[in-house]
């Protein structure tokens, strides 16, 4: 008998209740910590939503326990250190051990063949628009480790982009109150906001590269 789109809606957020409940009391109990030490797991391969994390965050700031400013910089520095720790693997195991071992993380060669592609694809900017891609965002930091991306550079893209993503989402967790949990209702808005954010970025990174040039070019003649 085949199931409905609603039954497997229903399926999945029954298998989703513990970590739900999880990260909840987590975030409830600690605040800030629990915000930033969760989202250091969400950076790290750990497959911790931060679409759950900052939109429950959102909720408690709506109902005035928390901090909106302090709430996107916890997730975001959070966001950055388990960044950094990524990379660092990516850059001193190097492609071949992760391949091997990944599995052990719950990494694939999938995962790292897709964000290779984006690096190949987008230079080091990958590391800011990686952030905005669910399903990219928690493994984009390893293969810029693996390349050896510049390490600043690298800081500043993933900083911003955590940035971006985390404030989109726990401005929607303050806007649905109590129903934060239907997020994924809204994931289709998510997602748009998330592409107009990437091309915004990709026009602003294309006039700043010509200026560049230009400027270069000028000073050489």
């Amino acid at each position: 008998m085949p199931t409905s789109p609603r039954d497997a809606e229903l399926a999945i957020l029954e298998l989703l209740q513990p970590i739900v409940q999880f990260i909840t009391s987590l975030i409830s109990n600690l605040g800030y910590p629990g915000i930033f030490g969760l989202m250091i797991l969400e950076s790290a391969l750990v497959p911790v939503p931060s679409e759950i994390v900052m939109p429950f965050s959102g909720f408690l700031v709506g109902a005035g326990k928390l901090n909106s400013v302090a709430v996107v910089l916890a997730g975001s520095f959070g966001n950055l250190v388990g960044s950094i720790l990524t990379y660092y693997l990516g850059a001193k195991a190097g492609r071949a051990f992760v391949i091997k071992y990944g599995r052990y993380i719950f990494f694939r060669q999938h995962h790292l063949e897709v964000t290779e592609r984006w690096f190949q694809r987008y230079g080091d900017r990958t590391s800011f628009i990686g952030r905005l891609l669910p399903g990219i965002r928690t493994y984009v930091s390893l293969p810029a480790g693996i390349g050896k991306m510049r390490f600043g550079r690298f800081v500043a893209y993933t900083l911003a982009g955590s940035l971006l993503w985390n404030t989109m989402l726990t401005y929607i967790g303050i806007q649905l109150g109590d129903s934060w949990n239907k997020i994924q209702n809204y994931s289709v808005y998510l997602d748009i906001a998330a592409a107009i954010a990437v091309i915004a970025f990709a026009i602003w990174f294309i006039r700043n590269s010509r200026k560049t040039a230009e400027s270069k070019s000028q000073a050489g003649s």
